[in-house]
């Protein structure tokens, strides 16, 4: 039973659409975030009664990053088409990639690196900057320390100032 008196269900969803939102369109980009923030919160509801009310924001975190796993998954087992020219158009997700996660801050061209992160490292990168968590609450959604969630936010934004420094050089 829940330690703590959770708010209604509707209530949860509007104070948690926001950030879950951001992580999915960070972790499947703008085309399947709604799927998956439908899913999260599917699966969130049948739980809500037995949630402890403790860190409901990274709970609901894990949910989603375990959603868009699913999703990642799933997109895997699906046939690829066999013609290359037929897979163009998987390049075009980065122009709305861009668009759709541009007014999070931090400008289209970031946030489409973000999407070239390790899983780990994106999911980090995401739940800190996306969904403004604390560490500690990063660490709950990826089942990690805190301390790990720290190196893999870290390690992120490295790698993301060496793309975005080599992407300078090249333009100029």
């Amino acid at each position: 039973m829940s330690s703590v008196q959770l708010p209604p269900f509707q209530a949860f969803v509007e104070e948690h659409r926001g950030p879950v939102l951001g992580f999915l369109r960070t972790m499947v980009g703008p085309a399947d975030a709604e799927d998956c923030f439908q899913e999260t919160f599917m699966a969130a509801l049948r739980a809500y009664p037995n949630a402890d009310g403790e860190n409901m924001r990274a709970w609901v975190m894990t949910i989603a990053r375990n959603k868009a796993i699913d999703h990642h998954r799933g997109r895997a087992r699906r046939p690829q088409p066999a013609d290359p020219a037929a897979g163009a158009n998987e390049g075009a997700i980065v122009a709305p990639f861009d668009a759709a996660l541009d007014g999070l801050g931090g400008g289209g061209e970031v946030w489409a690196r973000v999407a070239e992160l390790s899983p780990g490292q994106r999911a980090a990168v995401a739940l800190r900057f996306a969904a403004d968590l604390p560490y500690r609450e990063i660490g709950a959604a990826l089942d990690c320390s805190e301390a790990a969630a720290r190196r893999r936010v870290h390690d992120g934004l490295e790698t993301l100032r060496r793309r975005l420094a080599t992407t300078t050089k090249e333009d100029r």
